[in-house]
């Protein structure tokens, strides 16, 4: 038997690994879709908190909040080492540069349903995309 576990993900998308009762561990590595100029929607959890470690390259959490179809955002750089909480019931998402690397923490099989999706109009992904290169922007 073997006393301790390791795991290492290096597929990019996103992968649960580590999922026990009530909890698990996902790897979300670069993908095109996180791109800032590939980001579409937001995405919130209604039965979880979302944790996320920066393990390398650069990322953007954004946040936000939504009342009709306005949408007001938040955005924070990710710094290694720091660990970052979207609050249950909060709209999501991350932007992502190429080899970068995120663990993230959650609720146990949040992917298998726990997750609604909100389109941004073409006006709030510019506002957004705007928000977020500013944002690396400043921490060059």
């Amino acid at each position: 038997m073997k006393l301790i576990e390791k795991y290492q993900i290096t597929d990019n998308g996103y992968h649960p690994f580590l999922i026990r009762d009530g909890w698990q561990v996902a790897q979300l590595n670069y993908m095109p879709e996180q791109e800032i100029d590939n980001i579409e929607k937001l995405d919130i959890h209604h039965l979880t908190d979302e944790v996320f470690i920066l393990l390398k390259g650069k990322a953007v959490l954004i946040g936000a909040t939504i009342n009709g179809d306005d949408v007001q955002f938040e955005v924070e750089y990710m710094k290694p080492n720091i660990t970052y909480n979207i609050p249950v019931d909060t709209w999501h998402n991350i932007a992502m540069g190429k080899n970068c690397e995120i663990i993230i923490v959650e609720k146990s099989n949040t992917h298998e349903g726990d997750f609604e999706f909100f389109r941004l109009s073409e006006e709030k992904k510019k506002e957004m995309e705007i928000l977020v290169k500013k944002a690396v922007e400043e921490n060059l």
